[in-house]
């Protein structure tokens, strides 16, 4: 990816068994910077022509790879794990400058995708990739395989982290893989498919639109569809993946529920619900986007949610709060805000347009919410807090587990049979006092929010395939 004079946008190429390779097509999309409103690169459409030459690429490096020993392997990824810590400054203020977010907080999740990364490795070395079964008449193997070729089409909210969180376990296994990254942020991840550093056509690049991402998942030649991104593209990559009687991992949308019990510190816990529900500008498939407050600490916790939320402020070099990605993404969580206020929420601090330039969004707290509104029942992924008072704990969690969603839930509590009964929420992931707290985060979304186990030695068993060898008297 070549370097730019901040005055002209950047023309963006896919990146092709090491190469930089321009489209086969002419047609461009244009990446506006949401902090600034102005055109900052130009990058390929993508068509199904790139996408082919792509997969070749990674097919014909797939063979080397899987037969690399795997702590040759290993080393390698360990190695790019390095270089995308030492690039973090870097790829986070590319974040900044296509999707938002603020470049101080960008390199904390930066520098943890590099751990995350080499955490898989780790998982790796421990991970049952042969089998030996000895009985009366002889030796069965359960060899576990790479599948091939990976598509992997990552979203715009976490760039770099979503990739190599996707990549990692798939590269290890021994497959190789062509990455889509979201339109909306290419500019990151074209940087870091170069700062990986791995055997030409090991980890391939195709940049563009949905066309590009469709040609990708309905390629023949591609064994295993890694996706994440909307309930509604998710359902239609599938759909073509059980067509086509491959492997699909699907991490879909969320409206993650929080359930604040009576006995907390209601002060302490708003300030850990406003984390939960404003970083990243709400721009999280976990971030905390329904909130059940026990009537008995409800004004209290209330009134502290809205001073912390006072805190994330947006516009200036130190601010907590990006943009949103879009414009459209700031409509739309606008239209749930004025949506909820028609059906008599009350906005206490937040829910207005800015003015100026950037599609910036305050942090904002909503009461007298209720499931006839949408920002209580659809993903609306900014930085809004709207909070039910519920009469008991069992309540909380029952209205919790009433969505079509079923990614994540927290739970604050001191009673242990009130966490005990958390566990039973239908989401792939509970935490109880401690939002995304816990090291091994193996689960499978639920319902709406999606398909495939991940996580551990879970994502080493989806990027490969078992095969049964059985020899008898030898």
């Amino acid at each position: 990816m070549q370097h730019r004079d901040v005055r002209d946008p950047l023309t963006l190429c896919h990146r092709i068994g090491g190469r930089w390779v321009r489209s086969a097509s002419d047609e461009v999309r244009h990446l506006v910077n949401p902090a600034t409103e102005e055109v900052i690169a130009v990058y390929p459409a993508g068509c199904a022509a790139d996408v082919d030459t792509a997969v070749a690429a990674a097919r014909a490096a797939q063979l080397d790879w899987r037969m690399t020993p795997l702590g040759d392997r290993l080393r390698l990824i360990e190695a790019a794990a390095d270089r995308i810590e030492r690039h973090a400054d870097e790829l986070a203020r590319l974040e900044c400058e296509e999707m938002g977010r603020p470049a101080a907080i960008g390199v904390t999740f930066v520098v943890s995708a590099a751990a995350q990364l080499r955490a898989s490795t780790e998982d790796a070395r421990t991970y049952p990739f042969e089998r030996r079964i000895a009985d009366g008449s002889g030796t069965t193997r359960v060899l576990r395989r790479p599948l091939g070729v990976a598509g992997v089409i990552t979203p715009w909210n976490f760039p770099v982290a979503a990739v190599v969180t996707a990549i990692g376990p798939i590269l290890a296994a021994g497959n190789t893989v062509v990455v889509k990254p979201s339109e909306r942020s290419p500019l990151s991840t074209s940087r870091l498919i170069e700062v990986l550093g791995l055997p030409d056509g090991v980890a391939n690049l195709v940049l563009g639109d949905a066309g590009a991402g469709k040609a990708l998942v309905e390629h023949d030649d591609v064994a295993f569809v890694h996706f994440t991104g909307s309930v509604e593209v998710g359902r239609l990559v599938g759909s073509v993946a059980g067509h086509k009687l491959r492997r699909a991992v699907l991490e879909l949308g969320g409206k993650d529920p929080v359930v604040v019990d009576a006995d907390v510190d209601p002060v302490a816990t708003a300030e850990a619900v406003a984390f939960g529900a404003f970083m990243n500008t709400g721009q999280i498939c976990t971030s905390m986007e329904r909130i059940y407050v026990h009537r008995d600490v409800a004004e209290p916790f209330t009134h502290a949610l809205v001073a912390a939320a006072g805190r994330f402020g947006f516009g200036s070099d130190d601010s907590l709060l990006g943009p949103l990605v879009d414009a459209r993404q700031r409509d739309h969580v606008h239209a749930h805000v004025i949506d909820a206020v028609s059906r008599g929420a009350t906005v206490l601090t937040g829910g207005y347009l800015p003015p100026g330039k950037g599609y910036y969004y305050p942090a904002t707290v909503l009461t007298n919410v209720d499931e006839s509104m949408l920002v209580m029942t659809e993903e609306t992924f900014g930085p809004i807090a709207p909070v039910q008072v519920v009469d008991s704990f069992a309540e909380g969690l029952a209205r919790a587990a009433a969505s079509r969603y079923g990614l994540a839930a927290t739970v604050y509590t001191r009673d242990p049979r009130n966490a005990a009964a958390a566990a039973g929420l239908p989401a792939g992931l509970v935490w109880v006092n401690e939002w995304q707290g816990g090291a091994a985060r193996v689960y499978e979304p639920a319902a709406d929010s999606g398909l495939g186990a991940t996580g551990g030695h879970a994502a080493y068993d989806a990027a490969t395939r078992p095969t049964t060898v059985f020899a008898a008297g030898i």
